[in-house]
């Protein structure tokens, strides 16, 4: 027992240590050698690429290359829809962290040997000992559940950024319209929505205009927007937007009915959650207030009782 306890601290020490690793890692090893070049450059120092690639930190040389290739081998055992589904949830996320399916999918791994690993530490320091096999028992439920946790975690970054974008589209559809009708075309009213605000949208905006500049078309950039961020809203005003391109009908126009839309939307859903307010108070009211005011009031009338002639009947 001792020999897998420690056998499992080193495997799960070490699937920790790699997945920081490739997290704080640089995106490929010829950018690491690019930046390198350019720092000796600036310097103007004149090395050949062997003395820049031993100048790099030992991670980057060894481990991290050590993990990517692992990561490549896992990949192999992944089935394509699993890598497809989880790089489709992360860009609805943000893609926080920058990472991409693998190391998502290698965090999962690595959180379920986790809390396996700390319950089952837990149990085998404990000076009480229950039967081997209602060990692995619960050391299994809880790997399960630190391999769902990351899901869940992705899951609420997506319900937040989704969130932030919805509260964000009527100022910024007002601020297109005010530059469309200024006389900017569609494409600098996106960028100074970009470099107005730091907000999501302000930041798929800027992703567009990007995309748009290195030769994508227009329409194709905004459906893909539309597809990273994920909400009907973004999908009308899209649709809206390429629509009034096709037809020439005025921009200044379609945006101010968006935006006029998005407003009502908004109010709507916040006296939504103005109506849903009173049933979820219902929980902590029946959990935490109502015991505390039973306590309170029926304290007095039960030591009153106790000491009357109707508790004495019963000592």
């Amino acid at each position: 027992m001792l020999i897998i306890f420690i056998i499992g601290g080193i495997i799960l020490a070490t699937a920790v240590a790699l997945v920081i690793i490739g997290l704080n890692a640089p995106q490929s090893d010829e950018e690491a050698l690019q930046r390198r070049l350019e720092e000796f450059s600036a310097r103007g120092e004149t090395v050949n690429l062997e003395e820049i690639e031993l100048s790099q930190p030992f991670s980057e040389r060894i481990i991290y290359p050590m993990a990517r290739k692992m990561g490549e081998i896992a990949t192999k055992f992944t089935p394509e829809h699993a890598l497809r589904t989880t790089q489709q949830k992360l860009e609805l996320a943000g893609n926080p962290g920058k990472m991409d399916p693998t190391m998502f999918l290698a965090l999962r791994f690595v959180a379920a040997a986790f809390f396996g690993g700390l319950l089952f530490l837990v149990f085998m320091i404990s000076p009480s000992r229950m039967p081997f096999g209602r060990i692995l028992l619960i050391t299994a439920a809880a790997g399960a559940l630190g391999f769902f946790f990351p899901q869940l975690w992705l899951q609420s970054k997506i319900s937040k950024r989704q969130t932030d974008i919805r509260k964000a589209m009527p100022d910024a559809l007002d601020l297109l319209t005010i530059c469309v009708e200024a006389g900017l075309g569609f494409d600098a009213a996106m960028a100074k929505v970009s470099e107005k605000w730091k907000t999501e949208l302000s930041l798929s905006f800027g992703r567009v205009i990007r995309e748009i500049q290195l030769g994508k078309l227009r329409r194709e950039a905004l459906r893909d927007m539309a597809e990273r961020i994920g909400i009907p809203e973004m999908t009308s005003f899209v649709a809206a937007v390429i629509q009034s391109e096709q037809l020439g009908v005025s921009m200044a126009k379609v945006l101010r009915i968006q935006a006029d839309q998005m407003r009502i939307k908004r109010r709507q859903r916040a006296e939504e959650a103005a109506h849903k307010a009173p049933i979820k108070m219902l929980f902590p009211m029946g959990i935490l207030i109502f015991p505390s005011l039973m306590i309170v009031l029926l304290t007095p009338a039960a030591l009153k009782l106790m000491h009357s002639a109707l508790g004495a009947m019963f000592r």
